[in-house]
């Protein structure tokens, strides 16, 4: 399904990833009518954590790494997010 450098994922495994995302993520009470930030550096795991959030019913706010700080924090704490996607 994608291929980003060397690594790679099969539409299966994109999808139950995808699944795994939107689960914790309905049951953490996110759904409908939320925004979710997403602050991973651009992989096979942002387009995962992408759908995973389009899954449960919510919106992706995109954290881009490259940003000045300030930016990130205006960007952050206007869109009324709750929550930030990232690496463990």
């Amino acid at each position: 399904a994608l291929i980003c450098g060397e690594d790679e994922i099969s539409y299966q495994e994109l999808n139950s990833k995808a699944n795994r995302i939107a689960h914790f993520l309905t049951n953490a009470g996110i759904g409908a009518n939320n925004i979710v930030g997403i602050y991973i550096d651009r992989s096979i795991d942002m387009i995962v954590g992408f759908l995973g959030i389009l899954k449960a019913g919510s919106a992706y706010l995109p954290l881009d790494s490259n940003y000045p700080q300030k930016s990130l924090q205006y960007m952050f704490e206007n869109s009324g997010s709750e929550v930030v996607l990232t690496h463990k």
